[in-house]
């Protein structure tokens, strides 16, 4: 990946830095979020010390029904609360009676970012506690129709609107955020969100959603999250025409005047924020994700979860699944459905992992990758025709103009579906991987699951039960003769939030390839054999903030290898200062 962006770039690498001094060191626990000060008394601060009214309508230290005797006395708050007092561990459980009321995962969703602005603790809490029910309602799949409907849904603002409006401000904008320690912002245009193409403005719950995992399953303080989206129009015309849509209503700037407005933005980011902070692009269009991420990938610590965390995942993924099909990575032969960010970019790592294995070129290694697009398979006669991120792709065969050819010609041992269109490994397709793969590898990775390229019920039963399946989106296990498969979900959730958690950590100003490899190797270390027993190639969710300590750690490791960290010294033990560091939700008690 790295090397592609460096051709584009003109040989300029990430690791060409420079020479400027970045201050090591901490930031300051303020609201009392980490691990470390769980048992230190806080002062709940706001602009002055919140009490009464006030401090029952601040999300970060509201405890609702849970404030102490001793502390409704110290802050003003007798009368404003019944007088029971009840534990964090009650408030859980009543609210998650209550969200498991709702039918529509909608209103779950809106439940939940109810209780994000009210209480953010237990919101933090019934996250962490039930991660495997919550996650779909509060990210994929749910959060596509939290997007397509968020004018209508939309109550207060949760993180930061940039348009074309504040052109020549933005430095000022991004001043109005009232927090001033930032680690981790996840922006996007919403021209690609998920799925489900250009929602513009209402793209919006995406990086907030993203942000919620950050601090659920990475460990990263709240308060140190911002999610942004950047406003240049829609060509949605439903959105343009909707009296309800939130914002501009014109269509979408492109060329000078979008650039320019990205370069305002991130001159203002690290002016506002420091060298440290991280900037995640997020759902951004193929042309502009790889042109934003090969021109701030030197000079910001930048990071796009479509191109590189999907890659880390499913590379995590494949070398997991190495123990159940055999062999090496460099042994087997990968066909993607898909050729745009995610597809790309998953090619390139797997790629850059075979080299690195078995120390052959890069040029080589691609050869044992192919990539089907719309017009299908990609070879070198149509190199001149090809967007310049195909073009490492186009090998030296005879045309296939669809995927069911594709597959026959290549007889890939695993097929990969980033495509982003349902329903596109039909039965002749699976059948066709099944009848010269003993155990093929079948990955279906778009999102949500009304695009997923097959469901994991037709994986197995087109395969007799002998595949290996992975989606996107979540599945439920699927009985066949007498044998329970448990699909896998090659969820992006698994490692970005250990990832971006091990760049704040080390204080990291650079993202480089080998700490998506990292992060890959230390997912695919914590698969265990009671998983491949069952036919998993990911391990479970309810070991997510286990997992994320591990994945930060190995970046960590990796950033300070390669010279790009700045928080020194170096921990000796980075799995337990990972540990030490996480946010965690248990209420703090108040001077």
């Amino acid at each position: 990946m790295e090397s592609f962006l460096k051709e584009h770039r003109g040989g300029e690498s990430v690791l060409d830095l420079s020479p400027r001094s970045t201050v090591g060191g901490g930031v300051e626990d303020v609201y009392g979020e980490d691990r470390a000060s769980e048992d230190q008394l806080v002062t709940p601060w706001t602009v002055s010390v919140a009490s009464g009214y006030s401090l029952l309508r601040d999300p970060h230290h509201n405890k609702g029904l849970a404030f102490t005797e001793k502390e409704r006395d110290a802050h003003y708050l007798r009368g404003l609360l019944p007088p029971v007092v009840i534990s964090q561990e009650l408030q859980e459980k009543k609210l998650m009676h209550s969200i498991r009321q709702y039918q529509l995962p909608l209103h779950k969703y809106m439940a939940m970012m109810e209780l994000e602005e009210r209480n953010e603790r237990l919101f933090y809490k019934l996250l962490i506690d039930n991660v495997e029910e919550l996650l779909p309602v509060v990210y994929t799949p749910t959060v596509g129709e939290a997007c397509q409907k968020y004018g209508s849904i939309f109550r207060r603002p949760q993180g930061l609107y940039i348009s074309l409006k504040e052109k020549g401000k933005i430095l000022e904008v991004l001043r109005n955020w009232p927090e001033r320690s930032i680690q981790v912002i996840v922006v996007t245009d919403g021209e690609r969100i998920l799925g489900l193409g250009d929602l513009g403005c209402q793209g919006m719950g995406i990086p907030v959603g993203k942000l919620a995992l950050y601090t659920a399953l990475g460990g990263v303080r709240p308060s140190a999250c911002l999610p942004i989206t950047i406003d240049v129009g829609t060509n949605n015309e439903t959105l343009l025409n909707d009296e309800f849509y939130i914002g501009l209503k014109q269509r979408r700037a492109t060329g000078k005047e979008y650039y320019d407005l990205l370069e305002e933005f991130m001159t203002a980011v690290k002016q506002n924020y420091g060298e440290k902070v991280l900037v995640q692009f997020e759902d951004f269009a193929n042309h502009n994700a790889f042109e934003l991420l090969s021109k701030y990938g030197t000079t910001h610590l930048v990071f796009n979860d479509d191109i590189q965390g999907t890659a880390s995942v499913v590379l995590a993924g494949l070398v997991a699944s190495l123990k159940l099909l055999g062999g090496s990575l460099g042994d087997h032969t990968f066909l993607f459905l898909g050729a745009g960010e995610a597809g790309t970019g998953i090619a390139e790592l797997i790629a850059l992992e075979i080299s690195k294995q078995t120390k052959a070129p890069l040029e080589e290694t691609r050869k044992k990758i192919w990539l089907v697009d719309s017009k299908g398979l990609i070879v070198s006669s149509r190199k001149e025709s090809l967007q310049h991120f195909k073009q490492p792709w186009a090998h030296e065969h005879e045309p296939c103009k669809n995927l069911l050819d594709a597959v026959k010609a290549i007889k890939p041992t695993t097929l990969i579906g980033t495509s982003g269109v349902g329903k596109q490994f039909t039965k002749e397709v699976v059948e066709a991987m099944a009848a010269f793969n003993k155990t093929p590898l079948i990955m279906a990775l778009s999102n949500p699951t009304s695009q997923a390229e097959c469901t994991a019920e037709e994986a197995y039963t087109w395969t007799e039960g002998r595949a290996i399946f992975s989606s996107g989106s979540p599945f439920d296990p699927v009985e066949l003769n007498g044998k329970l498969h448990v699909p896998g979900q090659a969820n992006n959730a698994y490692i970005f939030p250990g990832l971006g958690f091990g760049l704040v950590i080390s204080g990291a100003i650079r993202v480089h390839d080998d700490m998506l490899l990292a992060a890959s190797e230390a997912l695919a270390g914590q698969v265990t054999q009671e998983h491949y027993d069952k036919g998993m190639i990911y391990p479970p969710f309810t070991n997510i903030r286990k997992i994320s300590a591990h994945i930060a750690a190995n970046v960590a490791a990796k950033a300070y290898e390669l010279g790009l960290a700045t928080r020194l010294p170096r921990p000796a033990d980075l799995v337990k200062y990972a540990e030490s560091c996480m946010f965690t939700p248990n209420y703090r008690s108040y001077r």
